[in-house]
């Protein structure tokens, strides 16, 4: 199966989370499609407000991608987007695609969602075949499940032996391990993630629903998104306890660990993250607030709709 036209090359480079951005693919709502069956749903949240009646509506859902955009544009960026497939879910540009320093992975997504890579073929076809990487298909893996953090690459996982039960472990330890033999010089770490293929609100779906950098110190942290205590503890110390903003249960269901840094000053989070925004910007972050919580419903926030290609 052939993906990729050899065209001008894209020189990718990310090394950490917040860098300033040069470019990122942002995901589209357009022609989302109609409201699936509750038994159809990739992750509990979304399946919940199916069953309560309140699945977000694609023009909501586009307003709020344009609203991410336009802060992109603010900060010139250069933003692609996924070409448009009718009657499909093209928003999580994050589960499909992701970049380490100058190499960028087709993520082994569910089937069904197989469609969406095609979208972007028109990034990936500017990027140099030799750093253009898919794994082998035993070896599960999503973006939002990967974290660079300079000598640190972090990597959500799901450890149990009852894996293939749920529908959220996206990213098993056999992606961890490929990822280790091709990193050499990072430290990979991995992270043994909470999951639920019912309950929103103790399912991290991804690494990046419990946890994320920010800054050059800083850390978002959920406590109960990591099965092993340990993980949290190490953490914490890493960064240092004053550096660290805890979320609960409620606000990891809001998807409050799941904001996006345009720098290492400079951060887009949701407008309604009272608490999370306050701290921000108590701390020196400059915070552009963009309405996402429609989005949220289906258990993605900022980081999850964005693609980073290219940070100083």
């Amino acid at each position: 199966m052939k993906l990729f036209y050899n065209i001008a090359f894209m020189k990718l480079n990310i090394q950490n989370e917040t860098s300033r951005l040069r470019s990122v693919v942002l995901g589209i709502a357009n022609s989302n499609g109609p409201i699936p069956a509750a038994e159809d749903c990739y992750d509990p949240k979304s399946r919940l407000h199916v069953l309560e009646g309140n699945y977000p509506k694609e023009e909501d859902m586009i307003a709020e991608l344009d609203a991410a955009a336009k802060v992109f544009e603010n900060y010139d960026v250069k933003v692609y987007r996924p070409k448009v497939i009718e009657n499909y879910n093209q928003i999580f540009t994050r589960d499909i695609s992701f970049v380490i320093e100058d190499k960028m992975f087709v993520a082994n997504i569910l089937p069904d969602r197989e469609r969406e890579i095609y979208a972007i073929e028109h990034v990936w076809s500017q990027v140099d075949k030799s750093n253009r990487i898919r794994l082998p298909d035993h070896c599960h893996i999503e973006g939002g499940d990967v974290m660079l953090w300079n000598e640190y690459l972090f990597i959500g996982t799901y450890l149990g032996k009852d894996y293939s039960n749920f529908i959220t472990a996206r990213t098993n330890i056999d992606a961890v391990n490929a990822i280790k033999d091709l990193f050499p010089n990072k430290k990979v770490k991995a992270f043994n993630l909470r999951k639920s293929n019912t309950d929103p609100y103790i399912n991290a779906l991804h690494l990046d629903c419990c946890f994320q950098p920010i800054g050059t110190n800083k850390a978002i942290i959920h406590k109960n998104g990591f099965l092993n205590i340990e993980d949290y503890h190490w953490l914490v110390n890493f960064f240092g306890k004053d550096n660290v903003f805890e979320i609960d249960e409620k606000e990891m269901f809001a998807m409050q660990s799941n904001v996006f840094s345009i720098s290492e000053k400079v951060i887009i989070s949701e407008v309604n993250f009272t608490r999370l925004n306050t701290w921000l910007r108590d701390k020196g972050f400059t915070v552009e607030t963009v309405p996402y919580a429609e989005i949220a419903k289906q258990e993605g926030l900022l980081r999850c709709t964005t693609l980073p290609l290219v940070r100083d």
